[in-house]
Formats: C-alpha cells, sequence, structure tokens
C-alpha cells in the first residue's frame, strides 16, 4: 500500500508539473511490489503448511487418549452417558477441532496483528486518522462480545441437539432388521426425523441470534473506514498533510479491517470450540476403573466372592453372593434369566465394580490390578460375538497381537474353524464385515474361540457360547471348546445340560443370591431350583432324567 500510494502521488505530482516520472521510479516500484509478493507468498507457505497439519495431529492425540480413556473406565460410564454424546464427541466436535480451530484461531491473531500493523503506520502520518481507527476496533469489539455471549448459550444446545441426532441415527441403523420384520418403519423412523428436525430447527434459531451483531460488527468497521478517509480528506484540506499520503490512507482504508470483518465467523466458532473442547474435558476426567490399580502378575488362578453385593443404577443385582472355584475346575453358573449370571462373570473381568464385598483372584482382590494386568489372565467367549471389519488373520490375532501365521492357523484348526475359512474366496486374508455380519452365528463363535485359544489365558469365561447355535455347529463349537478349556480354570453360562453335568460344580443363581452349589447329581438328589431347571431341559431337549448309577 506504501508503495502504491508513493507511486501514484508522485504521477500525481508530475501530472501538475512537478518532478517527472523516471523508468528507474518505475523499476524501483516493480522491485519493490515484486519482493513483497515473493515474502508474502514464501510466509503465507509456511503458514499454512504448519498450520494445517496442527488441527489434525492435536485431533489424532485426542481421539487415541479418550480410546484409551474409554478402555479404562467402567462399563456402567455407558449407561450413564449416551453412546450418541460419546460419538458426537469422537467426531463431530473433534472434527470441528480438527478443521476449524487454527483457522478461527489464525483469523483472530492474524486479523489484530493486520489492524495493530496499520494503524501503527498509519499513525506516523495522520495521528488523528490512526485514533479514528482506533475507535472503530473498540467499538468492533463491543459487537463481537455480542457475539461470544450469544455463542456461549447457544453452542451447549446445539451439541444437546448434534448429540440427539447422533443417538437417533445409531438407534435407527442397529434397529433396521427388527424395524423390517415387524413392517414399522414409519414408527422406527420417527425419533429419526424428530431429531433431524430439532437439530435443523435449533441450527437456524443460532444463526438467527447472530445475524444482528454481526451486522453491527460490520456497520461499526465500514463506518470508521468511511471516516477515516474524512479525517484524510479534511487533513489534507487544511494543509496538515499531502495528496500522496491521503491516498495513501484513502487505500489503507478498503485493508485496515479486512482481517478484523472476518473475526465474526471466527468469534461463534470459538466458543463452539470451546464448548466441544468442555465435552472433550468431561470424558477427559472420567474416572478410571483401574486408577489406583498395580501391574501384577499371580501364579495361581482361584477365584473367590466374598459377601458381594452389586446393582446397575439403583436395582441391586447380586445380594450378599459368596462362592470359590478352585484352580483348574470347571464351574457351571445356571439359573433364569435376570438372576445374575452374566453380570458375575463382569465383575470378574472387572468391568464393573463391586458395591459392597471383594472378588479375589490368585489371593489378590480385583481392584489391586491394573485392567490389562487382571485381562492378561482371562478369556471371554460371549454368546453375541463381535468380529472387527479385518481380515479373519487379523481377527483371530487379536487374541495375541505377536503370534505367528503358524499360531494362528494352529489355533484355526484347533477351534475348527480352518476348513471353513480355506473354502472362503481369499482364506484368512478374507475381510468380514462389520460385526463379522458376512459370517454365520456359528462360524463367528469358533473364531471367537480361536482367538481365545491364541491369548491362552489361564482363566476362560464361556457366556452361552452355544445357546444360538444349530445341533451341527455346536457339536464342533463343544470340540473346540474341549480344546480351549483343557487345564484352564473355566467358568460356563449355559442351559444345556451336556454342556454343565460335568461340571467339578455348579452354582444355581436366584435373584442374586447362590441359591445352590454341588455337582450334577448332587443337586438332582435335592428338591429346587436345579432339579426344576433340568425337568424343563428334558422336555425341551426330548430326553428323559435317568436315576444316578447305583440308585
Amino acid at each position: 500500500m506504501i508503495v502504491a500510494a508513493w507511486a501514484l502521488g508522485k504521477m500525481v505530482e508530475d501530472s501538475r508539473g512537478g518532478t517527472p516520472v523516471t523508468f528507474r521510479m518505475i523499476w524501483i516500484c516493480l522491485a519493490a511490489v515484486t519482493i513483497f509478493i515473493l515474502l508474502r507468498f514464501f510466509f503465507s507457505f509456511w503458514k499454512n503448511k504448519l498450520q494445517e497439519s496442527i488441527g489434525y495431529e492435536v485431533a489424532v492425540e485426542q481421539r487415541v487418549q479418550i480410546g484409551d480413556i474409554l478402555k479404562r473406565v467402567s462399563l456402567g460410564y455407558f449407561a450413564k452417558n449416551n453412546i450418541g454424546d460419546i460419538l458426537a464427541a469422537i467426531t463431530t466436535e473433534l472434527s470441528t477441532l480438527e478443521l476449524q480451530g487454527m483457522k478461527m484461531i489464525d483469523a483472530v491473531v492474524n486479523g489484530y496483528i493486520q489492524v495493530t500493523a496499520i494503524i501503527c503506520c498509519v499513525a506516523c502520518f495522520c495521528p488523528v486518522a490512526a485514533v479514528v481507527s482506533i475507535i472503530g476496533v473498540l467499538l468492533s469489539a463491543v459487537a463481537l462480545h455480542g457475539i461470544n455471549r450469544q455463542s456461549a448459550r447457544t453452542a451447549p444446545v446445539g451439541h444437546k441437539a448434534q448429540e440427539e441426532l447422533s443417538g437417533a441415527s445409531i438407534e435407527y441403523v442397529r434397529g433396521l432388521s427388527v424395524v423390517k420384520s415387524f413392517g414399522q418403519e414409519g414408527a422406527s423412523v420417527g425419533r429419526f426425523r424428530q431429531a433431524a428436525k430439532k437439530n435443523k430447527d435449533i441450527r437456524i434459531k443460532n444463526e438467527f441470534g447472530f445475524v444482528p451483531w454481526n451486522c453491527l460488527h460490520l456497520l461499526f468497521l465500514k463506518g470508521t473506514s468511511v471516516a477515516l478517509v474524512l479525517v484524510a480528506a479534511w487533513q489534507t484540506l487544511q494543509g496538515g498533510m499531502e495528496l500522496p499520503l491521503l491516498l495513501m490512507i484513502a487505500m489503507f482504508s478498503f485493508t485496515v479491517y479486512g482481517g478484523v470483518e472476518s473475526i465474526n465467523d471466527a468469534a461463534h466458532v470459538l466458543s463452539v470450540i470451546d464448548s466441544a473442547m468442555d465435552r472433550l474435558e468431561d470424558i477427559e476426567h472420567a474416572e478410571f476403573i483401574d486408577e489406583k490399580g498395580n501391574d501384577l502378575s499371580i501364579n495361581r488362578y482361584d477365584i473367590t466372592f466374598h459377601h458381594v453385593s452389586f446393582g446397575y443404577n439403583d436395582r441391586e443385582v447380586l445380594h450378599d453372593v459368596s462362592f470359590t472355584i478352585p484352580e483348574k475346575t470347571t464351574t457351571a453358573i445356571v439359573g433364569p434369566s435376570g438372576s445374575g449370571k452374566t453380570t458375575i462373570c463382569s465383575l470378574i473381568a472387572r468391568f464393573y465394580d463391586v458395591h459392597a464385598g471383594a472378588i479375589l483372584i490368585g489371593g489378590h482382590d480385583v481392584r489391586e490390578f491394573t485392567c490389562d494386568s487382571l485381562l492378561r489372565n482371562i478369556s471371554m467367549v460371549f454368546q453375541n460375538v463381535y468380529l472387527f471389519h479385518d481380515t479373519i488373520r487379523n481377527n483371530i490375532r487379536f487374541g495375541n497381537p505377536h503370534a505367528t501365521d503358524t499360531e494362528i492357523v494352529a489355533a484355526a484348526k484347533a477351534a475348527h474353524c480352518h476348513d471353513f475359512i480355506m473354502a472362503l474366496p481369499d482364506g484368512y486374508d478374507t475381510v468380514v464385515g462389520e460385526g463379522g455380519g458376512t459370517l454365520s452365528g456359528g462360524e463367528k463363535q469358533r473364531i471367537s474361540i480361536a482367538r481365545a485359544m491364541l491369548k491362552d489365558a489361564p482363566i476362560i469365561i464361556l457366556d452361552e457360547a452355544t445357546a444360538s447355535v444349530d445341533p451341527e455347529n455346536e457339536h464342533e463349537i463343544q470340540q473346540a471348546i474341549s480344546a480351549l478349556v483343557h487345564g484352564k480354570t473355566i467358568i460356563i453360562i449355559a442351559h444345556r445340560l451336556a454342556t454343565i453335568e460335568n461340571a467339578d460344580q455348579i452354582l444355581v443363581v436366584d435373584n442374586g443370591r447362590i441359591v445352590q452349589k454341588g455337582t450334577h447329581l448332587e443337586l438332582l438328589e435335592q428338591e429346587g431350583v436345579y432339579r426344576r431347571f433340568v425337568k424343563v431341559r428334558e422336555q425341551a431337549e426330548g430326553w428323559r432324567m435317568g436315576k444316578p448309577k447305583g440308585q
């Protein structure tokens, strides 16, 4: 601007019969403009190169950190916090930081640096014009303060609407199979549509709230730009300023607030980012279930429940439960649905902490362990198997990241899944769908057993591992389980008699209490829940109970 104003001044002077414009002056102006353009390009290039990567680097660190945090919280955390809220924090809110954070900070910082530099330059030639420029900045700051206050009020509401939309979307997608089977598309999509409409209405309302402040901000800046030219012109007419300086200030008036004008967009985005950071901070300050745990190693694997009580929220599920599972024995847990069987297994793995009493593994309270050091000793095979959207090889290797291909194949053969894997188009490199949706239930079960075999943990928990598979697959899975549990401490939750009748002990759970304990034959001699359970299973499985040998 200074070079352009100087050149225009020389041209005006030449036109009035003063010092003529020479080729030397033209080359000086051209060289100066070229140097300034190259410097601007150089600094802009390095600023953008460094700036663009910072947001992505911060976001990926945040996501990994949140992943580590969620791995160490109690599963009760996910009951208290909606999955949609957590998903929105990790995706939408971190994406705002990732894509907009540094750009908005750059807009604010560079905007004020630019206006400060221009005002300092103007002050050297016309202090009055500089004062007018400062007044414009102060007036715009008032409008920006209004934008900040408006954004502080609306950002949490917008985040809440986004979280509700994320939760409704997840629920709708997960429930599509049920929706289709009952022909209730209209009822199911209702919550999703309502959440989408609410999100739209809130976003529009929030944007309308910014309009008056945005207009006021621009009015102050544009008005001050005009006042800047008028002041400079008045100074020139009074003889206090030469024409080239007037031209320079007139040219500055077009750009002096260029950087500050865009701050109105940055102001409310920064408040949104601030609200997102508050939400992320809440997650980061979640209480770790193993915060006081130590990395322990144990050399025995007996399990003891000592007067354990536990509940979800205000509903107590287990009441004063005590029992012992000796090392290298098989314990079956049976009982009606909702009696607390799965809860017992979840407490052994310390997915939750007990409310009263203690759980000991190898003589150590599970609360003494870190989650990683505890779960090194435990393999779990669930009824509902989850496989990752990855190759079968990597899904099995999940049990032991350092396993070789030879060890993976050996585990697959032991789990009776090698043959069907090799029949797939790409064998072990076949990519399964999310959750393992491209495989049958029995195939997923056997892959999960291979994964557990590869981990080779001394404690095995089987939660209804054969409950929902056909007889042919059940036979294969039973053989795989037999290979898995050899020489281990086993806890089995099952309803099929063939699975539990050979257990070393059977725990009968009813209404959150251990009501019976013993072997299959011992419990058959007692009147109670187990005997009634066996009679029901006889009828369901089409066979009759025989008397114990010797009677």
